[in-house]
C-alpha cells in the first residue's frame, strides 16, 4: 500500500517534470540543424578553410532552422570560434538580413562569388578572415575548438547600419533589443 506520503510526492515530481517539459517546448521553439555535423559533433574537412595550411574547401554546410516565433521578420547567422588564440575570438560567418521565409541555407551558400544561393537581400559582414564570405575551421593544431553556430530571428526586416562591413562583434551592438529568439548548433574541428 503506497502511503499519502509517498503519493503526494509522486504528484510533485510528475507536475514539476510536465511544467519543466512545457517552458523547454515554449522557450526553446527555434531550432538550428545541418546535414553535415550533429551538434557536438565533428565539422567534416569539407568545410574546413582553404588556406593558412588549411587544406579544406572552405564549404559553409548545409544548415536548416524552424520554430521562428510569431513576429520574426528576418534572420541574422554568424559562426564564432571562442577557442581562438585571437581577443575576441575568430568570427567565421557574418550574415544578416536573411527574410522570414527562409528556412534554411544550402550548402555552399556563403560562396565568395556572384553566383551564390543566398537569398536575394541577404548581406554577408566582414569575417576575421578579412572577407565577406563563409570561412571554414583552420584552428592551430592541437585541442579541438568549437564552431557556434547562432541564429538570431529578429523583429525588423533589415538590420539598421549594417553592411558588409560589419563585423561580428558590431551587429551583435546593432541586433540588441531585436532578438526575438536564437537557436545554437555547435561543431568541433581540431588538426
Amino acid at each position: 500500500m503506497i502511503s499519502v506520503a509517498k503519493t503526494s510526492f509522486i504528484a510533485v515530481i510528475v507536475m514539476a517534470a510536465t511544467v519543466t517539459a512545457a517552458s523547454q517546448a515554449s522557450a526553446g521553439g527555434l531550432t538550428l540543424t545541418s546535414t553535415a555535423f550533429s551538434n557536438g559533433g565533428t565539422i567534416g574537412h569539407h568545410f574546413t578553410y582553404h588556406g593558412y595550411g588549411c587544406t579544406g574547401d572552405n564549404a559553409s554546410p548545409a544548415l536548416g532552422w524552424s520554430g521562428a516565433p510569431a513576429g520574426t521578420k528576418s534572420f541574422a547567422l554568424t559562426v564564432y570560434d571562442p577557442d581562438a588564440p585571437h581577443p575576441g575570438g575568430w568570427w567565421h560567418w557574418v550574415l544578416f538580413d536573411l527574410p522570414a521565409s527562409a528556412r534554411g541555407l544550402a550548402e555552399n551558400a556563403g560562396e565568395d562569388s556572384s553566383t551564390h544561393s543566398l537569398p536575394a537581400r541577404a548581406v554577408q559582414g566582414r569575417t576575421d578572415f578579412g572577407s565577406t564570405s563563409y570561412g571554414g575551421p583552420c584552428p592551430p593544431p592541437g585541442k579541438p575548438h568549437h564552431y557556434i553556430f547562432t541564429l538570431y530571428a529578429l523583429d525588423v526586416a533589415a538590420v539598421r547600419g549594417a553592411s558588409a562591413k560589419t563585423t561580428g562583434p558590431q551587429l551583435d551592438k546593432q541586433m540588441a533589443g531585436h532578438v526575438l529568439a536564437k537557436a545554437k548548433l555547435v561543431g568541433l574541428y581540431s588538426r
